[in-house]
């Protein structure tokens, strides 16, 4: 549509609408609209009055609209010719109208009203609005769709658009997609929101519960789209607020409710604003004061808000508080919520309300105070209450207390109140100090106990204001301060400020502390605690210890102020000191004498102590352990005071010496040792004096009997208490068994044998093990001290490794790593180092060697400063071991030899390099001159290891006057150098004589061809040690022009010796990688003259440079790809290609195939034969086109040569080729610069045209190829040698992998370009990778094939191995010819697809884990295996069936997996048979646990259909052994049987099949002793279900139908047992749901028939009449089914069941008359949920009759039993139970037929009268109906009876006469229709008679 349409179509008016004026079809509600055309306007306008006046009947708010909506004057008003102003107002008044209907729009009176407004005012083209807004409350129902089809709104610029999509369908508005145009577009909430407040506005009166639908749908629709949207906008709050301030302020229960909600879900989505929360707090508070309904969701709402809101809500609570029963609600949401949110706010603000008024303030002091009446003992009691809560408010509200308490210090006048108050201040404080501070408006006692910081700080600093000005005695101060602040806290602090300082270098503090001496005297401080006193003088006593004597020291004079103290002078321990020393005019000069008097005094003190005891000595002991610091005084005082501890012992009785000392020696043991240890840590046998050698040695060889017989034998148990026994008695410390352990360690190695003791390999691996389990269990304190730098634990360790014995070496590394974990041992980082080389030092015992010299490097080149120097301690600190006196010689060379000589120092020691320089002088003039190879060999071997300083190779001289012999020994060094320091300096000196070399003279050209190779070589080692990874070195290293290449190329061309070509050829391709653009700048431009002029020379010289070149300098190159410039290398070597390819065409026909022959098998076919084939692709692909003709000859001839070329090398060769070719293909091209696949192709200087036609050729090169009869000759001569398999299979194997890669990808490329133009392309490409994958398949003998696909099962790529697996798998199905050896490869397969099946999630990892359809796809394999091979090779699929039962035991496997093993189970069980027994127990329950998972089964059919197909071949081939199981799989068949019968699917079609053959197999195989014990085990869990006892009834029918007579007799009692229970249904679970019970009671019935039809009439009677005997007993339920089974077994014995009928007339008479409502006052089923039973009887009964009556050949009917039948079957026309409608069935379909039948069988004249007239008789009934059944029957008499029916006419034509005059004019119809009929059956016409 045009915009200029789209302008008019707004411009038009609903009034020029040309459908208007047409009568073809109109909008209606109600009515179809073709219809309402044709039905008139006053048709119309009655219907809405009709509703009106319907509306005005439950609500009487509509009257007003009687007068103008529904007026006659609207017949005539047509409101598109009125004015504006007039549809204005109808509109108005249509909008009123609607928006009042809303509420009950669901009413047909609406419906009816609306129906009016639309045909007459249009409304759903006017007010389509108001229309909806009516309607949308009820988007859900269907009378909403038809409302939605009467409106236009098909144009996209109509606000209802969006509904346009329901309109056709005709479904209703879903909820969804209500709540998300609601937040996506906001005009439509925002309309929502508009409709609740109009409907407010113009419907509310009373409640407003007419409008709960209206708020209903708000809410429903609001707060969902809020909790829908991702984030709430500003923008949606902004819309939603005014209407939920509106809401909170409504009086209305349902829209505050609903407005509740909306606040909730906002608060829950969004962060607001302080001010928006406050202003939402403010509104729902006001409306729990205002209103108090919703009271509890009103609080909820705010609990929301406050919960979810961090900020704001200050303000609504002072209204909150005044809200009527707050405190109650509160208390009952509390008990089922939380309102912790909300009392968090609320509970601050009601105490802030409480003390801000004045009451509030001093509420408790007033009450308090007004106490005056009280007796002292009830003050008391009212003190103890109070004094918590006041001590509470001191802490919490110490403002508001000190408050109260400041006002009434001045407002109280009376006596008795000031008692009151001085007593309550008691409550908080001890004294009462009333003054004012200014600042705190408190008391100077309360501002000194003020919790905050601030007011004490002041208080403290107004005490020292009024202490310094004399207002207040320092005395005073202090008795303020002891009453504010505890006595523990004030001493404590005291005392550690004098620990604290150190007068030795802070004298300044002296004064500070005497302070503190004088405060801690001071007897107010404990208010008289003699404990505190006493506990203050022994943490003094330590500084009464002088350690310095001069007068004028500050440690002397603290000394003698606390020695002058009041605290020490009364302690009974410093008594008289102060006096006996200060006291003396002259004070000892020497401390020490000051210090040994002072132990005098207290030694004599505590001798004269009365009370002394053990309890000051612990005193005194503890004083002393508080001085273990290392400060000059604590050392000083512990002597002190411990001195006077061991002088003190001697007045101790025994007990309490005991006990002292023990606690003295505890204090002076740490000291003592610390002193006392011995520093010879080893115990060295060459040193000790022959006695302790003797004792040592008897120890050994103690040790050794003892560890030899406890390891094992009967008196081991014996040995081993020997060994607890020995250490204890002589080894008791670790550190002393250790050192023992030490000796036996390393003592294998001492020639002097001091002891006496051989210790062998044995002895020494079993103490190594010892002291390793030793070592593993003591604590960290004693490892930390055997692991020190003194120990000789680790030493002598260390020398074990070295041992040439491997287990002693194991057992020392064991020990080591206990020792691992001493992280403060100096020798950590060596046992670190030497633990991560545990494996080298087990296999060789000179490794420890290596590993230390490799330490000694790191140790030199370690870039972290902290790791260096750790090393060099640990091996400062070995070497410091082996330097220790004490140490064993014996030892200490085991760790010189491992620490080697090292020379490289020594040589480095020198330091002149003029010396180093000299001494290689030397050196190389002894080589010279030497005879003798030895000392050749020494000099090359020092030259090896020294360092070699820059100059030292003195080959450079000026002038050249260094003989070539000694060139040639000092290059012959260098050739042997492994470390070789700036090697680039020497690349300039070699180059000066490989050009002194070059220059002709007079030295022998054979013996300079030697030198020359040597300088070459020298170069290549100077290259590899610059660049030993390939990359280029940096100019600083080694300038690139310094590099002549110049020089070895000219080497090259003047030499003729081949060795001289060789080195040189090998040093280009080495500089290549470091001076690429140098080498190959002089290397290309010789192959680029090779390619431009010698390769087109036909001559054999040409030919044979170019074989040379190509021979000796592209090896090189290719060499170098083994190292990390391969790629660079494959470039170079790909740009030579380049060249012969390019001048190929210039090339001489018959020297094209040698030239590249050569060239690739120097190259290496297997690795470049490909990167020729793709560059001749190329060549080819981007020639230029000519004529078809000549393009299609060029072609077969491009690809005949291509090949030929091929052919030239091995089969293996070519499809390696064919491989990389893929492998090519596969890669982008768009990589990093210099890659091979950018050199053969790039995209960038070719179209993409070129790149398909170069990627088809090579696809269809390498199928012609593989087609082609040169390739098929080479294969057969490859087959037909003896490694054929090994040369072949792995290129095959690795071929087919990759042609499925690629056929991976093409297909790929296929989907994504499917709607390309260049989609044909890759369709035929993938038609061509197809075809190179069919010939190599084609290729393949047999047993080739079956190893390729073994071999690509195990592919990393998850499509390779299931493409292989379906290769397989159509060589399984296609082929049915095997030879045995094939046989064997392929069931050796099994193993391989068993790992793949085994790979599941469960069983490996993520990363390991196979796919499903992988493994689907091998058990679909190995399914076809069994079914080819299984026959004749059972055991082979045994472990196949371990495997399928293993997966389908697994409850976490994926069902897909789990449906193809149940599928292969399948194929194995029905293969293996008996072999397949041992897995039933796990795999029935395993198989039935399935099928119990019902929705697992119904959502997957595929699943379901495997586990039946499983269970079904599994009862099929082993039924005799699935008796366990055979309960639960008849459940489980007829419960799947049931649930797979609602579905229509190919899958559930094939299921029913397999479930029908799985019934029919449990049916018919399984022998009836087996079977019908479980059927009627299976009946109680089956009777609630129809589906179910149908499909139960089924498996029974049809294995009673299998049996024969003789079965049938042997088990019909158990038959009978079951039948007459199942029978029972109906009686017992019918529940009222007759068509289910007649389901399934049929389905019994049925069994029952089948059974009854097996038997003889002499073994059915019996059951018969048991039956009979049955249903008359218990319950008239069973008649029912008796009657039943009598109508089913007479269908089915027709004539024979006569024979047993005669005793059922009476019963079936009587019945008859039970079941008459006409006759009896009480029916059988009497119940009113009983009724329809009496008309299904009587069916019964009926039909019963009529076959008895119908297969009569007996004259069962006598004259005796006809007239006991005749009254009461005619009696039935007037039994109308059952309703009307079931009358009219009963009379045409039962009653009708048995009676006619029943004349039929009478055959008698009288009879047949008395039968006639009695139906006759009932054509006079008063009913109609029954009239009108009467003449039925009479036309079905005669029907039956035809001419005999004659003889009854007379006497029926006056009946018939008067019923043609009958009142019911169906009568009177009827009447004539039996007169017709009974002319044309009687063959006359009877109207003459009338």
């Amino acid at each position: 549509m045009t915009s200029l349409a789209h302008q008019l179509k707004r411009l038009a008016l609903p009034q020029n609408d040309p459908n208007l004026l047409t009568r073809r079809e109109v909008a209606s509600l109600l009515f179809d609209p073709k219809d309402a055309a044709s039905m008139d306007r006053s048709t119309f306008y009655a219907l809405g009055c009709t509703g009106l006046e319907e509306l005005l009947g439950i609500e009487p708010a509509f009257l007003e609209f009687q007068d103008t909506l529904f007026s006659r004057a609207s017949l005539t008003l047509e409101r598109s010719v009125q004015s504006k102003e007039v549809n204005e107002k109808l509109d108005s008044g249509i909008s009123l109208f609607l928006t009042r209907l809303c509420p009950y729009f669901l009413l047909r009176p609406a419906h009816k009203c609306i129906e009016w407004l639309v045909h007459r005012f249009h409304i759903q083209l006017y007010n389509a609005d108001s229309l909806l807004a009516c309607t949308l409350p009820y988007h859900d129902t269907n009378i909403f769709v038809r409302v939605l089809q009467l409106l236009r709104i098909k144009d996209p610029t109509s606000r209802w658009n969006w509904l346009q999509c329901l309109q056709k369908p005709g479904v209703p508005l879903s909820r969804g997609a209500l709540i998300t145009h609601c937040y996506t577009d906001l005009s439509f909430m925002d309309f929502i929101c508009t409709t609740v407040t109009r409907s407010i506005q113009v419907g509310c009166s009373g409640s407003g519960s007419q409008l709960r639908v209206i708020f209903s749908f708000y809410a429903s629709t609001i707060v969902p789209a809020l909790d829908a949207v991702d984030k709430v906008s500003d923008t949606i709050v902004s819309k939603l607020l005014p209407y939920v301030q509106r809401g909170l302020k409504s009086s209305l229960i349902d829209y505050k409710a609903a407005t509740y909600m909306i606040v909730c879900q906002l608060a829950v989505k969004v962060v607001m604003e302080a001010s928006l929360v406050d202003s939402l707090a403010v509104h729902i508070s006001k409306s729990l004061v205002k209103e108090p309904v919703l009271a509890q969701e009103g609080l909820g709402c705010l609990i929301v808000l406050l919960q979810n809101q961090k900020e704001g809500a200050a303000g609504a609570f002072s209204r909150l508080c005044s809200m009527p029963a707050l405190a109650s609600t509160l208390q009952v949401m509390a008990a089922a919520h939380d309102v912790t949110p909300l009392l968090r706010y609320l509970l601050p603000h009601l105490v802030t309300a409480l003390f801000t008024c004045s009451s509030g303030k001093s509420l408790l002091m007033d009450g308090y105070l007004s106490q005056t009446e009280l007796c002292a003992e009830n003050m008391s009691a009212v003190d103890q209450r109070l004094l918590p809560l006041v001590r509470l408010f001191e802490s919490r509200y110490c403002g508001a207390l000190d408050a109260v308490l400041s006002g009434h210090v001045t407002d109280i006048s009376r006596s008795e109140q000031k008692r009151l108050f001085h007593q309550f201040l008691s409550l908080s404080m001890s004294s009462g100090k009333y003054q004012i501070l200014g600042n705190s408006d408190t008391s100077l006692l309360l501002s000194l106990k003020h919790p905050q910081p601030s007011v004490r700080v002041s208080a403290m600093e107004h005490l020292m204001d009024i202490t310094t000005s004399g207002q207040l005695h320092p005395s005073h101060f202090l008795f303020v301060l002891y009453d504010v602040l505890d006595p523990e806290d004030v001493v404590s602090c005291l005392l550690s400020l004098l620990h604290r300082v150190d007068l030795s270098v802070a004298e300044h503090w002296l004064p500070v502390l005497m302070d503190v001496v004088r405060l801690l005297s001071d007897p107010r401080l404990g208010k008289g605690d003699v404990e505190l006193v006493q506990r203050v003088g022994w943490r003094l006593l330590p500084f009464l210890v002088i350690t310095a004597a001069t007068p004028d020291s500050a440690q002397l004079c603290l000394a003698s102020c606390i020695a002058r103290s009041s605290i020490l002078t009364q302690h009974p321990l410093s008594l008289s000191w102060a006096q006996g020393i200060w006291s003396n005019t002259v004070f000892p000069k020497n401390h020490c004498v000051a210090n040994q008097r002072l132990v005098s005094t207290l030694t004599r003190n505590l001798a004269n102590m009365e009370h002394f005891s053990r309890r000051d000595l612990e005193k005194l002991a503890l004083s002393v352990e508080h001085q273990r610091g290392s400060g000059l005084r604590e050392r000083a005082s512990f002597l002190v005071l411990t001195q006077t501890l061991l002088l003190g012992l001697g007045e101790l009785s025994e007990t309490q010496h005991l006990l002292t000392a023990q606690r003295v020696y505890a204090l002076l043991e740490p000291p003592l040792l610390e002193v006392t240890r011995d520093r010879d840590v080893w115990w060295n046998p060459e040193k000790l004096d022959t006695n302790t050698c003797c004792y040592l040695g008897l120890i050994c060889r103690l040790f050794s009997v003892i560890m030899s017989g406890a390891g094992d034998g009967p008196a081991a148990s014996s040995f081993r208490d020997l060994m607890k026994l020995l250490i204890q008695v002589h080894l008791r410390e670790p550190v002393m068994l250790f050192r023992f352990l030490c000796v036996l360690w390393g003592y294998s190695s001492n020639h002097g044998d001091q002891l006496d003791v051989k210790v062998g390999a044995v002895l020494q691996t079993q103490a190594l093990y010892m002291g390793g389990s030793l070592l593993s269990v003591q604590p960290a304190a004693t490892l930390q001290e055997l692991a020190a730098a003194d120990s000789p634990v680790v030493p002598s360790l260390l020398c074990c490794l070295s041992s040439p014995v491997r287990e002693v070496r194991r057992a020392a590394l064991g020990a080591l790593q206990s020792l691992s974990g001493v992280s403060t041992s100096p020798f950590q980082p060596i046992i670190e180092k030497l633990l991560k080389t545990w494996e080298e030092i087990i296999a060789d015992p000179s490794y420890l060697s290596t590993a230390l010299a490799v330490l000694q490097e790191e140790c030199v080149s370690a870039k972290a400063k902290t790791q260096q120097k750790k090393l060099q301690a640990a091996l400062q600190q070995l070497l410091q071991c082996v330097r220790t006196p004490c140490c064993p010689s014996y030892s200490a060379a085991a760790l010189l030899r491992a620490l080697g000589h090292i020379t490289k120092p020594f040589f480095s020691a020198l330091g002149d390099d003029a010396v180093q320089q000299k001494l290689l002088s030397v050196m190389f003039d002894l080589l010279v001159e030497a005879q003798s190879p030895l000392m050749a060999n020494t000099i090359s071997s020092v030259f090896k290891v020294v360092r070699t300083p820059r100059e030292s190779t003195e080959v450079g001289p000026e002038g050249g006057a260094v003989p070539w012999q000694r060139v040639t020994l000092i290059l012959e060094l260098l050739q042997h150098k492994k470390k070789l320091k700036r090697a680039q300096m020497v690349v300039p000196v070699l180059f000066s004589l490989l050009a002194r070399s070059l220059e002709p003279g007079s030295v022998d050209q054979a013996n300079i061809e030697y030198t020359k190779q040597l300088l070459l070589s020298c170069l290549l080692n100077v290259c590899h040690r610059l660049s030993p990874d390939g990359a280029p070195v940096a100019p600083d290293v080694l300038d690139e022009d310094r590099f002549s290449v110049e020089l070895v190329v000219q080497c090259i061309r003047a030499s003729d010796v081949p060795q001289t070509h060789h080195h040189a050829l090998l040093l280009l391709g080495t500089v290549a990688t470091i001076f690429p653009e140098k080498v190959l700048h002089n290397i290309m431009p010789i192959f680029t003259f090779m390619g431009a002029n010698i390769m087109r020379l036909d001559d054999a010289y040409s030919f044979r440079v170019i074989d040379k070149t190509v021979q000796m300098v592209i090896p090189a190159l290719i060499k170098l790809s083994d190292g990390s410039s391969s790629a660079h290398v494959d470039a170079v070597v790909t740009r030579i290609v380049h060249v012969f390819a390019d001048a190929l065409p210039h090339v001489p026909d018959h020297r094209r195939l040698p030239i590249l022959n050569q060239l690739v098998t120097t190259l290496g076919p297997a690795r470049f034969l490909w990167v020729l084939l793709l560059l001749l692709f190329k060549l080819h692909a981007t020639q230029a086109a000519g004529a078809a003709s000549e393009k299609d000859a060029a072609l077969e001839r491009d690809v005949d040569f291509w090949i030929s070329l091929c052919c030239q090398f091995e089969v293996a060769d070519q499809l390696t080729s064919l491989i990389n070719i893929l492998s090519f293909l596969l890669k982008k091209a768009e990589e990093e610069e210099e890659k091979v696949e950018e050199l053969i192709f790039s995209l960038e200087t070719h179209s993409s045209k070129e790149l398909r036609h170069f990627k088809f050729l090579s696809v269809s090169f390498m199928a012609q190829l593989l087609g082609s009869t040169s390739f098929i000759g080479k294969v057969g001569v490859a087959e037909g040698g003896d490694s054929a398999d090994e040369s072949l299979f792995p290129v095959c194997f690795r071929l087919l992998e990759e042609i499925l890669r690629y056929i991976h990808s093409v297909a790929r490329c296929v989907e994504e370009n499917a709607d390309k133009p260049t989609a044909k392309f890759w369709r035929v490409l993938l038609n061509k990778a197809y075809d190179v994958l069919d010939k190599v398949n084609a290729l393949l003998p047999t047993d080739t094939f079956i190893t390729v696909m073994r071999g690509l099962m195990g592919n990393q790529l998850a499509s390779v191995r299931r493409k292989a697996m379906e290769l397989l798998n159509n060589k399984l199905q296609h082929r049915t010819q095997w030879d045995e050896q094939q046989v064997t490869a392929l069931l050796q397969l099994t193993t391989d697809l068993l790992s793949i099946v085994g790979k599941g999630h469960v069983k490996v990892t993520e990363e390991e884990a196979e796919q499903a359809i992988n493994r689907q796809t091998a058990l679909y394999t190995l399914k076809l295996l069994c079914r080819s091979f299984g026959p004749d090779h059972q055991e082979a699929f045994v472990p196949v069936l371990l495997q399928a039962v293993e997966i389908v035991t697994s409850e976490e496997e994926e069902k897909n997996v789990t449906g193809s093993a149940l599928l292969c189970i399948a194929e194995l069980v029905g293969t293996l048979k008996a072999l397949a027994i041992p897995q039933l127990p796990r795999l029935m329950p395993a198989v039935l646990q399935t099928l119990t998972d019902r929705k697992e089964l119904l959502t997957n059919e595929i699943y379901l259909l495997s586990v039946v197909t499983a269970l079904q071949r599994v009862t099929e081939t082993l039924p005799h052994f699935i008796s366990p199981y055979l309960q639960d799989t008849t459940i489980q068949v007829t419960h799947k049987t049931t649930s797979s019968s609602s579905s229509s699917s190919s899958a559930f079609a094939q299921l029913s099949v397999r479930l029908a053959s799985l019934r029919s197999t449990l049916a018919t195989k399984l022998p009836p002793r087996v079977l019908l014990p479980t059927l009627s085990r299976c009946y109680s869990s089956m009777v609630v279900n129809r589906k179910v006892r149908e499909r139960h009834g089924f498996i029974l029918k049809e294995h009673i139908g299998h049996m024969d007579k003789d079965q049938v007799n042997l088990h019909q009692s158990e038959l009978t047992s079951y039948f007459l229970t199942a029978l029972d249904f109906r009686a017992d679970h019918c529940q009222g749901d007759l068509q289910t019970t007649s389901d399934i009671e049929g389905c019994v019935i049925d069994c029952l028939t089948t059974m009854v039809m097996k038997l003889s009439e002499v073994t059915f009677r019996p059951l018969f009449f048991k039956l009979f005997d049955w249903s008359k007993s218990d319950s008239a339920e069973r008649l029912l089914t008796f009657y039943r089974l009598c109508d089913c077994v007479a269908e089915r014995l027709k004539g024979l069941f006569v024979l047993f009928a005669g005793n059922l007339v009476k019963p079936m008479s009587e019945l008859l008359r039970q079941t008459n409502s006409s006759s009896t006052g009480e029916l059988l089923f009497d119940c009113d949920e009983d009724a329809e039973k009496n008309s299904l009887l009587l069916q019964f009964v009926l039909d019963c009759l009529h076959k008895i009556f119908l297969y009569d050949t007996q004259r069962f009917l006598s004259r005796e039993r006809a007239d006991a039948l005749l009254a009461p079957l005619v009696d039935q026309l007037e039994n109308q139970v059952g309703g009307e409608q079931v009358y009219q069935q009963r009379v045409t379909r039962h009653l009708v037929p048995c009676v006619a039948q029943f004349a039929v069988a009478l055959a008698d004249d009288s009879q047949w009268k008395t039968l006639n007239y009695q139906v006759l008789l009932k054509t006079r009934h008063r009913d109609a109906k029954v009239r009108f059944s009467a003449l039925l029957m009479l036309m079905e008499l005669a029907a039956k009876l035809k001419e005999n029916y004659m003889v009854l006419l007379p006497e029926t034509i006056p009946f018939l006469a008067e019923l043609m005059e009958d009142e019911c004019e169906e009568v009177e119809q009827q009447v004539h229709k039996v007169i017709q009929e009974m002319e044309n059956i009687l063959g006359e016409p009877l109207q003459s008679y009338f």
